[in-house]
């Protein structure tokens, strides 16, 4: 599984759509997009706050773990 992937199923778990989720997290919605399709990377800053947001570590966010 990818970031992306990862990323993806938890905001569909949530019941959010792209734009939900940038309103909520103050993340751009292009930037929600480009990660999920795996075109792009987020900055740590973005995925420290995608962390709190959906209550999970980093590393399970990236994949390190499950």
């Amino acid at each position: 599984m990818s970031f992306g992937e990862r990323l993806k199923d938890l905001r569909i778990t949530e019941g959010l759509s792209q734009m939900e989720l940038s309103i909520k997290t103050g993340l751009s919605q292009s930037a929600i997009a480009k990660w999920e399709l795996n075109k792009a990377e987020p900055t740590a800053s973005a995925l420290i706050v995608l962390s709190k947001f959906f209550g999970e570590p980093v590393d399970y966010l990236l994949c390190l773990i499950d």
